[in-house]
Formats: C-alpha cells, structure tokens, sequence
C-alpha cells in the first residue's frame, strides 16, 4: 500500500508541472488581458528595431544566467549532466516561474517532471530546487542593499515610516547576507529537514550564488533600460536602483511575474516628470520580451520534448525484445 501510494504521489508531482505551465499561461494571459492588442502593437512598433533586438538579446543573456542556477545546484549535489539538459530544464522551469509566481512550487514541480525522467532521485532534486531558491535570495539581498544606495532619495517617501521601513528592509538584508557569507565558513555540520540533508555550501559557491544571480537581475534590468530609453533619457546608475527596488520588492509580494507591484513602484520611483503612458508602454514592452517570448519559446521545447518521449515509448514497444 505504502509503495502505491508513493507511486501515486510521484505521478500526481509530475503531472503538477504541467499544469504549473498551464497556470503559467493563463497568469501572462490576465496580465496582458487588461491592454488592446492595438495598445500592445503599439508599444512594441514604437520601439525602435535596434533596441527591440538588444532587449531580446539581454533577455536572452538573463534566461541563460538563470538556466545556469542549474547548473550550479547541480554542483552542489555533485551531479553532472549534459549541458543542454540543465539548460533545458532551467529555461523552461524559470519561464514558467517567472509567470506563474511561486517559483520554489511552480519551477520545482516542472523539474520535478523532467529530472525524474534523467534518473534524479526526489530528494536530489529537492535540494536543487531550494538552493536554487537560496540563490535567488541571496541575489536579492545584495541588490537590495546596492539598489538602496543607488536609488534617489525622495524615491523613499517623504514619510519618516516609509524611509524607517525601507531602511530596516536594507538592514535585514546586509545581516542576511553576512549571516549566509558566516555560514558557509563557519558551520559545517549538515542541516537535516525530515528525509532530506543540506550542506552549507562553500563561500566560493556562496559567492558564486550572488554573482549569478546577480548577474540574472541586472540582464533582466537591461531588458526593460533599452525598451524604456529611446523615450525617456535617464542615468543608467540611477535607473538600476530603481529597477533592482521595484523588482525584488515585486517578487517578495509574490504577486505572478509581480504584476501590478512592479509597475507602480518603477513608475512611482522613478526620478523626473515623465508621461505616464509612455513609461507604462515600455513596461508592455518589457513583459512582451521578457515573460511573453520565453514562456511561448518553452511551451514550444517542452511540447515537443513530450512528443518525442511519446513517440520514443511507442518505437520501444513496438521493437522485438532480444533474445
């Protein structure tokens, strides 16, 4: 009973990626659905061809800095696979994620799916997925503290509660990053979570972990700075305060893609008199590039992946077994 009951439970995990990326359809769907096609034409035609392509190609770079959080989870449980696979499975976790919301459920169920079908063990892949989920934190704690410094001052509210928050919010994250930093030089006995055993990684590999995920936001900021700046002309240093704020803040808010948070944060933020519908034209833009292709591009790699499983089952059943 106990061993059909697990057997059921990996099947109901595995079939939970797939709807995951059905979620993570419909999510992009209501977050574009409130715009007309004419308004969403509009904002990508009003972007010149050189800045679209440099936008692509940044988002390219940051689905390529997030497929590598793989990469580096793999690592950290001493497993090597082909390139392509953990840059398959990270392109297409991440996309759904980035959409979906809730990455560790979202993204996690998905690799779930596909690195069971590479011989992964559950508790390898567990152990990935939280890493991976560690990195991105750490990430955000060392942009939060940049953004910080970056940011304009007003951008903080002219409010003592409002600056006293934010200033807290930097604080915890500086002590969070220095407590990891401490950790992976300091402890070294094994953290046990029911079944499961996590090492603290080494600081070369917590160092690792904010540069790639540092690395993942700032193309992901780029995206956006090259939609935005053929209309408003703005310090590249100043504006990377705002995104990195409005965009960790956006995550945290666990809001699918941070919809809504993001947007009025940026446009909240962000120094100068501009025209409101113009900056909110580049966000259209910015969401088209960044969470729109990849997830149409992944729906594509996984579909296909599926059918050629399929058709791979078929071919096997259908060859003479050898005597």
């Amino acid at each position: 009973m106990a061993f059909q009951t697990k057997r059921i439970l990996k099947k109901a995990l595995s079939w939970a990626g797939l709807f995951f990326f059905a979620l993570a359809v419909y999510m992009l769907y209501h977050q574009l659905a409130k715009y007309s096609l004419e308004e969403i034409s509009e904002a990508v035609m009003s972007i010149p061809h050189h800045n679209f392509l440099m936008a692509a190609l940044a988002s390219l770079g940051g689905y390529i800095a997030l497929s590598s959080y793989d990469y580096l989870a793999l690592c950290y449980i001493k497993r090597r696979i082909s390139a392509w696979k953990w840059i398959f499975a990270g392109f297409i976790g991440f996309s759904v994620s980035n959409n979906a919301g809730h990455a560790i459920v979202s993204g996690g169920t998905i690799r779930y799916r596909i690195y069971t079908r590479w011989r992964f063990r559950g508790t390898e892949i567990v152990k990935m997925v939280t890493f991976s989920g560690f990195t991105y934190l750490v990430a955000c704690f060392f942009l939060i503290v940049i953004g910080y410094i970056l940011t304009p001052s007003h951008a903080f509210g002219a409010g003592s509660v409002s600056k006293l928050t934010t200033q807290i919010v930097t604080l915890g994250s500086f002590l969070g990053l220095i407590g990891y930093f401490s950790l992976s030089i300091f402890y070294k006995k094994p953290i046990r979570i029911k079944d499961v055993e996590f090492d603290m990684p080494s600081l070369k590999m917590a160092s690792a972990q904010v540069f790639l995920g540092a690395a993942d936001i700032i193309m992901d900021s780029i995206v956006l700075y090259f939609v935005l700046t053929p209309f408003i002309q703005i310090d590249f240093t100043t504006y990377m305060g705002v995104f990195i704020i409005a965009k960790v803040l956006g995550v945290f808010s666990q809001v699918p893609g941070g919809l809504g948070v993001f947007e009025g944060l940026f446009m909240y933020i962000i120094p100068g008199d501009h025209n409101q519908l113009t900056v909110f034209s580049a966000l259209i833009a910015y969401r088209i590039i960044y969470y729109l292709l990849p997830l149409l591009v992944s729906g594509i790699m996984l579909i296909s992946y599926e059918c050629f499983l399929g058709w791979h089952r078929r071919q096997m059943r259908k060859t003479p077994k050898q005597q």
